[in-house]
């Protein structure tokens, strides 16, 4: 497992997004500061089997879409996940404190289901079933995009 990918995840990403307020703006996409956070809420309840979408991926493309995993590729920017509505969904916290905090537990309880489950492959609906090492590897690059597109870390 890429160490530094899986601490950026636990400690380095909570950290930064302490620092949004509800007037952080973002430098591309559609969604607001809160509905981010919600959303990057969801794509770890995908990854400790609480939330789930249909596989949209062609078993034949799984390859390509893993190497794009295991490459050191961004996703670029307005980059849509394709089991998502063209718009936003709206926010389901009351406020953005809220939603903070239930991102930072949605992260905790990856890493311990993981310890408690570490031989398990979970599905995410584009890149096909995932195991722990696999699943770093794309939050890193999720939680990194979502950094870059509200000015968290440079572009």
């Amino acid at each position: 497992m890429d160490q530094d990918k899986a601490s950026f995840i636990r400690t380095t990403f909570p950290e930064l997004i302490s620092g949004l307020s509800t007037d952080t703006r973002p430098l591309w996409g559609k969604m607001n500061v809160q509905q981010m956070v919600e959303h990057v809420t969801g794509f770890f309840k995908v990854s400790t089997d609480q939330l789930h979408f249909p596989m949209v991926t062609p078993e034949e493309h799984l390859p390509k879409f893993k190497e794009f995993l295991l490459s050191d590729k961004q996703f670029r920017e307005n980059t849509k996940a394709p089991v998502l509505p063209e718009e936003p969904l709206p926010v389901m916290e009351p406020d953005l404190d809220t939603a903070k905090s239930y991102l930072k537990e949605a992260i905790k309880d990856f890493f311990i289901f993981y310890e408690l489950h570490p031989n398990r492959k979970i599905a995410h609906p584009v890149f096909g079933p995932l195991n722990f090492e696999e699943w770093i590897l794309l939050h890193y690059k999720h939680v990194t995009h979502h950094a870059r597109q509200f000015g968290l870390l440079t572009r």
